[in-house]
């Protein structure tokens, strides 16, 4: 099985601060996690003035301002994409960031982004999938809100304008998602339905589900993660805070390792154990030379050191060449 690709959601639990995004950085690098992912937006261009919350926005934010102003507090700049690109390098961890607008994918092509992750609220922004296609990149796509129809829709569009690999994230955007919601059968339908690599992005509370979705086969996982709960901001709460992180990561690893190749066989660790623990064909009581073994004077005990007893028919019957005294092993 090849190596999960599990990406840390700092998202904009950065509240706007390069020292916070710093800090997230090296909570993932430390947790494992592959890539560390932010995201870019300009304000004007992603939201009208008079948009509103979300209700997990509203509950976790500022109830008075809008959700331009909330967002518009969150912008990474030019600049400080740039530092925390060669943050992450430092860090030995990939930086990625969502762009949330057409702006913002020119300005992630002039970084040298090479994985664009799309998220679930762009699914059906025709010219938005079709300006990532034309990129040509990676692309690793959320599916939350969606139809299977939709999904359809928005791989076609991607694929026609360029997308050569394109991995599609099984999604529910609540956050947090109740877990009667999270559905994650559908992954799988998405991998029979599309043929394409499949993963999951998790809005759960806690860890299990990711953990889950990795022993159904999702070769990307992402999670949103933050310094501390309790901060102010919109996605703090849904997230997951340092130590729960590592240890999400750790148990991602080792479902990976417990996956295997699929082949039916002795584990090199158990070959040791199989003399021990299966059994041979024993003498049940004496037995004297030229007796005939049958079920009255032979049985089954362990070691697995002598005569399988899958070969109990052609033993009964046979004559005993030599005495057997009780519970020694009998030889043909």
């Amino acid at each position: 099985m090849n190596r999960v690709y599990i990406i840390a959601e700092a998202g904009v639990n950065h509240n706007g601060n390069i020292d916070i995004a710093k800090q997230l950085i090296d909570v993932a690098a430390k947790a494992g996690v592959d890539a560390v992912k932010f995201q870019t937006f300009k304000t004007e261009s992603l939201v009208c003035k008079d948009a509103k919350k979300a209700e997990y926005q509203t509950e976790t934010t500022d109830k008075a301002e809008s959700q331009f102003e909330m967002l518009k507090k969150l912008e990474l700049t030019l600049d400080m994409h740039k530092e925390l690109i060669e943050y992450c390098k430092q860090k030995n961890v990939t930086f990625l960031s969502t762009p949330f607008d057409l702006e913002s994918i020119d300005l992630l092509e002039q970084l040298g982004m090479e994985v664009y992750k799309i998220p679930s609220g762009e699914i059906t922004n025709y010219p938005y999938l079709k300006k990532i296609g034309h990129t040509g990149k990676k692309v690793i796509m959320s599916t939350g809100m969606s139809s299977i129809e939709e999904v359809r829709q928005a791989v076609k569009v991607l694929k026609e304008n360029g997308s050569k690999e394109v991995v599609v994230l099984h999604c529910n955007t609540e956050y947090p998602t109740p877990m009667s919601d999270v559905n994650l059968k559908a992954m799988l339908t998405l991998k029979e339905e599309l043929g394409l690599e499949v993963g999951y992005s998790d809005h759960t509370k806690g860890i299990e589900v990711p953990i889950a979705a990795t022993a159904l086969g999702a070769t990307v996982i992402e999670k949103h993660f933050t310094l501390d709960k309790n901060m102010v901001g919109p996605d703090h709460k849904a997230s997951l805070e340092p130590e729960e992180l590592k240890q999400m990561v750790q148990a991602i690893r080792n479902i990976e390792k417990a996956l295997g190749d699929g082949k039916k066989e002795p584990s090199q660790s158990e070959k040791k154990n199989i003399q021990v623990v299966r059994k041979s064909i024993v003498a049940k009581c004496d037995i004297s030379a030229g007796e005939t073994f049958s079920e009255d004077n032979i049985t089954t005990k362990r070691p697995g050191t002598g005569i399988n007893p899958m070969n109990w028919e052609k033993v009964i019957g046979k004559k005993a060449k030599k005495n057997f005294k009780v519970d020694e092993l009998i030889e043909l």
